[in-house]
């Protein structure tokens, strides 16, 4: 699909009402679609703030939400230029998994953490299908529609799955969401780093504080190996060989009654789930398949249904 910009007509066809939030280079707006009322966000894109016109952050979260259409990951509904600023058109999402996590007012069940795992997890597995990596998976990433469906959003760091010899950056994803392999500055990674990912936000769901809230880039390391145990070569052979790894202190991996103490109400499954999506071998860590048919969502309780969880 082309990321063509449509005619200044369409500017007219949405209204910015109410600013909701603002970064260096985007501001976002409440709005409504004119001719048929429906509540929108605009995300305005302030392209004078780069030299050589739209950043690369802009130009993906274009080209990806333009290729990927499914239930849980936010919809692209129209772009335009106004005033020499994109104008991305997104749908209205309301809440997202952070707040809900943040305001301990909002009783949620281990039924509801299910839902909101299984519609993260497909749509993540619908990005992995599409050979898309979305680099940053995070709570306030993951959004809520007015009925109760999580979206996948924040394709600004999202890239295609590279080849096996592309370089790519470790400088993805937020520090506290951040796989082993990119805390070691891996050059070559996969699909697997958005799987360590939903794995911390699991584990924040259950315990509602963050699990691995490393203050910086070397404190991420100490905090995560503390938690989940220093990888060795046995488990994921030539992790030795990563320039950092001769500095750590060797933490043994957590035992399952130690898993079992910090994780009180969840079940055998639950922590099995937890435990395969953070595997510090990116190899055998679980991918999203593996992930959706896990006997954690087979067993009861079954999933909430989405627009009955109550978080108002």
């Amino acid at each position: 699909m082309s990321t063509e910009i449509t005619t200044p007509i369409t500017q007219t066809e949405y209204t910015k009402e109410k600013k909701v939030g603002e970064g260096t280079y985007a501001v976002v707006y409440l709005g409504t679609k004119q001719s048929t009322g429906r509540q929108i966000a605009v995300k305005e894109i302030k392209t004078s703030e780069f030299k050589d016109g739209l950043d690369m952050s802009a130009i993906r979260e274009v080209k990806y939400l333009q290729e990927i259409q499914h239930d849980n990951v936010i919809e692209l509904v129209d772009i335009f230029m106004a005033y020499d600023n994109l104008n991305l058109v997104l749908e209205f999402l309301p809440s997202d998994l952070e707040v809900i996590i943040k305001d301990r007012s909002i009783l949620f069940t281990p039924a509801d953490i299910k839902s909101w795992m299984l519609m993260t997890l497909r749509g993540v597995h619908h990005c992995h299908r599409n050979f898309i990596l979305h680099r940053d998976l995070k709570p306030n990433n993951l959004l809520l529609s007015p009925d109760g469906v999580i979206k996948v959003a924040d394709f600004g760091l999202a890239r295609a799955v590279p080849s096996p010899h592309e370089m790519l950056t470790s400088n993805v994803v937020t520090r506290w969401y951040r796989a082993p392999e990119l805390l070691f500055g891996a050059k070559h990674y996969t699909s697997a780093i958005d799987i360590w990912s939903v794995g911390v936000i699991f584990a924040e769901l259950m315990l509602r504080i963050p699990y691995l809230p490393g203050q910086n880039d070397i404190d991420q390391m100490e905090v995560t190996f503390r938690a989940l145990g220093t990888p060795t070569d046995k488990e994921w052979p030539e992790v030795s060989s990563f320039g950092s790894y001769n500095k750590l202190q060797i933490y043994p991996p957590p035992s399952i009654d130690e898993l079992r103490k910090r994780f009180i109400a969840a079940s055998e499954n639950a922590l099995n789930f937890m435990c395969g999506m953070l595997t510090m071998n990116p190899k055998k860590r679980w991918n999203a398949i593996e992930c959706l048919e896990s006997e954690y969502f087979k067993e009861m309780p079954p999933p909430s249904d989405p627009s009955e969880i109550k978080i108002k």
